[in-house]
């Protein structure tokens, strides 16, 4: 692979100048790494910016705006041509293809540092013949490559480069400074902490720095010519794999001393890397140890980063818990947000499911990197639900309380005075209807992208902002109560009115113990000396209304078994079973014994 012949500076020199948005396609490709793309066409170079990823498909209409990297998905032959055009006509950055090719590589032209261009079949040299005429990047992705994934990491790429040109990183790294010089002290090198991008996030103080470190610290960011060297060696792709310290061997033709490098990853996504230049003394024994532990506090530091870096967005979302935990009153919301205060709203409700809290498993990682797991889970998931409800409404609020996500939806249709076939009220049921299809689309679109389940409640409409508190607290009994029925995803008051009910019921016999009735708590204690199964057999022949058979079946035991095990629990707790008072008092405590 050819070197980069331009100085290194060029690119950072451009954006100083006043292009902070985005990074450019080159950056984004050296971070993304082999082999994941080849770069097949790029008639207006490789520094056009990229400002952000999004996928295509031939049913959709393109919807490319200037700075988009667009993924093509399942387009080919005329379709994959005339999306190509669209999304050059509307201003992409570059568009995507998935290649079948096992031709070899040329190099690219000199200067690029990117991926070598491949040559391909006759549908691929048609996709770039459209490509170079329209004036688009064109990037062909290998078949082994799963969409979302590459959607993903792009994201995450392009994510910290916001992050890190927002902020005065002297003073939002403080706490990644602090951590440097710690790591510095226990491997006794030289240590570097970078964002995905490559961008330098922290480092600590020293002498005796080769030509790759002071090129970096200088630069704010890895050289390119570097980069590239990193990435054919295969470095970049072993960090993103997991949590493997990676030797780099000295390179004094290159001005590189001995290395080690560790990826810091929350959950399975890469947030960026650890390195530590070894410098005239041999790094400690325990560098190694040292690094995966710094690995692991730095992705909180990093998530935490992230999730406090728009103040402005944090004094919104802060206003908005307040007024759907009733603190203020709506007329405060009037100088962050355009809504009419007294137009119908309502409140929906995430949370990651009690079954899939943690997102993708980890494997026995430690708890540092699930903790930090699942808070990278929860902030994507506010980001997704912030892009589907900002599509569908632009005054949408978007909020984290307490481990769940709160959107408020304001400026619903008025239900009119004619009646439910008014127009009015055939409005509001259609826009009821489409907040549900909202919440099933924001669910879904949360398995298939960041690979969690979510549960969502949608609250009733009230006809004032000022009332909203009442929706939310609906979406919370809702998800509650959903809490406890894993198999639904989706879910409004007249979906599961009755398990909500219940489950209030039991809530308040647990918190009022003279409501406990003495005897079925004999029974469970029965049950918890002998080891005998009398409380789940008693519940079962209740819960099927006295059908012996059924809730023997259900058990896995014989119908006999169950009718001795039925006479025993009246035995030992004195409960008259004839006495259908009894029965029904019964039933509601052993589901409370049971945690229903």
């Amino acid at each position: 692979m050819d070197v980069p012949s331009e100085p290194y500076g060029a690119p950072a020199a451009a954006e100083s100048a006043g292009e902070s948005a985005g990074i450019p396609l080159r950056r984004l490709l050296l971070a993304v790494g082999d082999p994941l793309v080849d770069v097949l066409a790029a008639p207006a170079g490789l520094d056009v910016r990229v400002d952000n990823v999004v996928i295509v498909d031939p049913e959709d209409e393109a919807e490319a705006f200037a700075g988009d990297l667009v993924l093509l998905i399942g387009a080919r032959g005329s379709a994959a041509r005339h999306l190509v055009r669209a999304a050059a006509r509307r201003g992409a950055a570059a568009v995507a293809v998935k290649v079948h090719s096992d031709e070899p590589a040329y190099p690219p032209p000199q200067g690029w540092g990117a991926p070598p261009v491949r040559r391909g079949g006759d549908e691929v040299a048609l996709l770039r013949s459209e490509a170079s005429e329209a004036g688009v990047a064109l990037l062909g992705v290998r078949p082994e490559v799963r969409w979302d994934q590459l959607q993903s990491l792009c994201r995450s790429v392009l994510d910290d480069a916001r992050l890190t040109a927002a902020a005065d990183l002297d003073e939002s790294g403080g706490d990644l400074y602090s951590l440097a010089q710690t790591i510095a002290a226990l491997t006794g090198g030289l240590v570097t902490i970078e964002d995905s991008a490559s961008r330098v996030l922290a480092h600590s103080s020293g002498e005796e720095v080769d030509e790759l470190r002071r090129l970096s610290v200088l630069g704010r960011r890895g050289p390119e010519q570097y980069l590239a060297l990193l990435r054919d060696w295969g470095v970049f792709s072993r960090l993103r794999a997991g949590e493997e310290v990676v030797h780099i061997d000295e390179h004094p033709q290159l001005g590189i001393r001995r290395r080690l490098a560790v990826g810091i990853h929350a959950g399975s996504q890469p947030l960026g890397t650890i390195w530590v230049q070894e410098g005239s003394q041999p790094l400690a024994g325990g560098a190694e140890e040292a690094l995966l532990g710094a690995a692991r506090t730095a992705a909180l530091h990093m998530v935490r980063h992230r999730t406090e870096t728009a103040v402005g967005l944090r004094l919104r979302d802060d206003l908005l818990a307040s007024l759907l935990e009733g603190r203020i009153e709506a007329a405060a919301l009037a100088d962050t947000i355009e809504v009419t205060a007294d137009r119908p709203a309502l409140v929906v409700a995430f949370a990651l499911s009690p079954a899939g809290a943690g997102g993708r498993s980890q494997g026995g990682r430690p708890e540092e990197a699930d903790r930090s797991g699942r808070e990278l889970n929860r902030r994507r998931l506010v980001e997704l639900i912030t892009v589907h409800t900002a599509a569908y409404r632009r005054t949408s609020l978007v909020t984290a309380v307490g481990g769940r996500i709160y959107v408020l939806l304001p400026d619903l249709a008025r239900a009119g005075g004619g009646g439910a076939d008014s127009a009015g009220g055939s409005a509001r049921r259609s826009a009821e209807s489409s907040v549900l299809a909202l919440t099933r689309k924001a669910v879904e679109a949360a398995r298939a992208t960041l690979g969690v389940a979510v549960q969502g409640a949608v609250g009733s409409p009230v006809d004032s902002l000022a009332a909203i508190p009442d929706s939310r607290a609906e979406a919370d009994r809702i998800l509650d109560a959903m809490g406890r029925d894993l198999a639904r995803d989706v879910a409004t008051m007249p979906d599961v009115r009755t398990q909500v009910l219940i489950s209030e019921t039991l809530a308040y016999l647990r918190g009022t113990p003279a409501l406990r009735d003495p005897r079925v708590t004999a029974l469970a204690e029965h049950d918890a000396a002998q080891g005998s199964e009398l409380v789940v057999s008693l519940l079962a022949y209740l819960e099927d209304f006295g059908d012996v058979r059924t809730a023997a079946a259900r058990l896995h035991i014989h119908p006999n078994t169950l009718r001795y095990r039925v006479r025993r629990a009246e035995q030992v707790s004195g409960i008259d079973l004839a006495d259908p008072t009894q029965r029904l008092f019964t039933h509601l405590q052993l589901l409370m014994e049971r945690g229903t």
